[in-house]
């Protein structure tokens, strides 16, 4: 009883930190609503894009800093004021609320970013190898198509295949499984941008600004 209120308390904090919205908030300061122009995304591509590269750089580190928090700074505060073990299943637990908290944060009625930024920085603190791979598979598909939906679709369809590789693959089996169910989390959240891209509709990135 005692360890699962602890758990809770965890997740709870997880989901508040990920909650926080940093690309809402940098734009803000800017005199930007960033929910009004572009996509509407809170998230670093949108800020990216109509508010300045250095500030979109900046949301995308804060927002992975949230998952990495989330996944691994977290837990372990958890664990060094209440004597529970750090283990994989609470940084996973904790991980995940803090990707829920940027995808359906309680600041803004639920509504928030897709977390690809946030996933990532999950991955990078329980699953560095495959992160990599992600990040690899994004790269090369953004450099390729200009289209960041597709590299994030990309990028989580490499994470779901290499969770089972050899030298990604954790010694509790149901470990890939949830990072399988991460990588469909991030193309479901997608769906909107999927709908654009079979319409045509979908904007390429431009890395200067059109004259």
């Amino acid at each position: 009883m005692q360890t699962t209120l602890f758990w809770s308390a965890g997740c709870l904090a997880a989901y508040l930190l990920g909650a926080i919205p940093f690309g809402l908030l940098i734009a803000t300061c800017k005199g930007v609503d960033i929910r009004q122009v572009g996509s509407g995304n809170i998230g670093a591509t949108n800020v990216f894009r109509c508010v300045s590269k250095p500030l979109g750089i900046l949301t995308f580190a804060l927002d992975l800093a949230k998952g990495a928090a989330g996944a691994r700074l977290v837990p372990w505060l958890v664990a060094y004021t209440t004597g529970i073990p750090d283990d994989l299943p609470l940084r996973v637990a904790c991980g995940f609320a803090a990707v829920a908290g940027h995808n359906w944060p309680v600041y803004l009625r639920f509504k928030g970013g897709k977390g690809v930024a946030t996933s990532a920085g999950l991955l990078l603190g329980l699953a560095p190898a495959s992160c990599v791979i992600a990040l690899s598979a994004w790269i090369v598909t953004f450099l390729t198509s200009r289209y960041v939906s597709v590299a994030s679709i990309a990028a989580a369809t490499a994470l779901g295949a290499a969770a089972w590789l050899p030298f990604c693959r954790h010694e509790r089996l149901w470990f890939p499984i949830v990072l399988d169910a991460l990588a469909l989390l991030a193309i479901w959240k997608h769906r909107a941008n999927i709908q654009r891209l079979c319409a045509g509709a979908e904007p390429r990135f431009q890395f200067r600004k059109k004259s």
